[in-house]
């Protein structure tokens, strides 16, 4: 039987296990500064804070964007997440002007870190870790939060007061005036960017999704303009037990996404993929929010060299792989695409370096994948066509 990636997922993360720093029911403390927005019981939502038992500066902890360059390893990374302590409040998604979202969106909008008082129902317990959220520590209801004064980020400020501007608007003015995405997609979780009458609390998960989605809309219309790429381009990059191989085809925009877990639970070999041809994707895809953040990281690229091309990615996961959330796919290949590329005149070229270098065989991924499949087809069909003429 053939299992999905949701699946796959959670039964490697049921066998990891995490040591969460442990606080009783009073925890006085900073926020780096964090939220956490759940999904379950939408729309209402339980919502709340991210505190460090620690006092002073936390943000570390909370700045995906900082990791990969910052060459944190994977334990750096769990250890910073483990000792964030959720609280949570269950609100409606509507109810921006209670006290306690008030407050939420204080920290959302914050330009550092704020130190913080919380009192929960019972001592916070457990973690959480899964593929499309950061991982953080225990949780627990919260019953009193208070926080230090904030001083707010000058670029989200102005954009919380603008109620006219329309959300993805306002995701693509913070992107273009250089504000962290994590920054932004929490401003949008806490209802705290958009026209007024449609604000409200986004899951955490939803608006990473989303932030990354209307990023990448955008950065397609402009890139559809351009000239195309008159040869093959190469990138790679490993981290975090990871390997990406970023390869940019002289086509019309076409997208390809691989993703192979080797070896994690047993002596599997899983490969999972999804694919957009030039009309776009209408249907969530079946590999989640990792397809969209590194469609929008390379897009990124892509009009900022003024170029349109097609792209299939080749992403593995190694031994020791511990899924931190969609961050890892952004970053990685937000570092993959300042490297310098190789070129190739074909691509059959390209995928022969390819599997130089990952472990399992390009054959694999052809038969697995749907675009490499008709693009390797179309180009012996074509070449056959041509010395058949001779």
């Amino acid at each position: 039987m053939k299992t999905t990636k949701n699946a796959y997922l959670a039964k490697l993360t049921e066998q990891i296990q995490m040591k969460s720093v442990k606080i009783g029911r009073n925890l006085e403390g900073s926020t780096p500064p964090s939220v956490f927005i759940g999904r379950w019981s939408y729309p209402k939502v339980y919502a709340g804070p991210m505190m460090s038992p620690e006092l002073g500066d936390t943000a570390i902890m909370d700045s995906p964007e900082s990791w990969i360059g910052e060459n944190k390893s994977q334990e750096d990374i769990i250890n910073y997440r483990m000792n964030l302590v959720r609280g949570k409040h269950l609100i409606k998604i509507d109810d921006l002007e209670n006290p306690f979202i008030e407050k939420l969106q204080d920290i959302s909008l914050a330009s550092k870190s704020i130190d913080s008082e919380a009192t929960f129902g019972s001592r916070p317990t457990g973690s959480m870790l899964t593929e499309d959220s950061m991982p953080h520590g225990p949780s627990a209801v919260i019953k009193k939060f208070d926080i230090d004064a904030v001083k707010w980020d000058r670029q989200l400020e102005k954009t919380y007061y603008d109620t006219d501007l329309k959300a993805s608007e306002a995701v693509v003015n913070l992107h273009e005036k250089n504000v962290p995405f994590t920054a932004v997609q929490k401003a949008l979780s806490v209802g705290a960017i958009g026209s007024k009458n449609r604000r409200k609390l986004v899951p955490t998960r939803w608006s990473i999704t989303a932030c990354d989605s209307t990023l990448a809309d955008q950065f397609l219309k402009e890139v559809k303009k351009f000239d195309i790429l008159d040869t093959y381009r190469l990138f790679e990059f490993g981290s975090l037990n990871n390997y990406y191989i970023i390869i940019l085809t002289p086509t019309e925009w076409q997208y390809e996404w691989y993703e192979a877990f080797i070896k994690l639970l047993k002596n599997e070999e899983l490969i999972f993929s999804d694919y957009e041809t030039t009309k776009g994707k209408k249907e969530y895809s079946i590999v989640g929010g990792c397809y969209y953040t590194a469609k929008m990281a390379v897009l990124d690229y892509l009009r900022n060299i003024k170029k349109q091309s097609g792209l299939i990615i080749l992403r593995e996961a190694y031994d020791g792989y511990v899924p931190l959330g969609v961050f890892n796919v952004r970053e990685n290949i937000k570092k993959a695409m300042k490297t310098q590329y190789k070129e190739f005149e074909t691509l059959n070229d390209a995928l022969k370096y390819s599997g130089d270098i990952l472990k399992i065989p390009i054959s694999k991924y052809v038969k697995q994948g749907t675009l490499l499949n008709e693009m390797l087809h179309t180009k012996q069909t074509t070449l056959d066509m041509y010395f058949k003429s001779w």
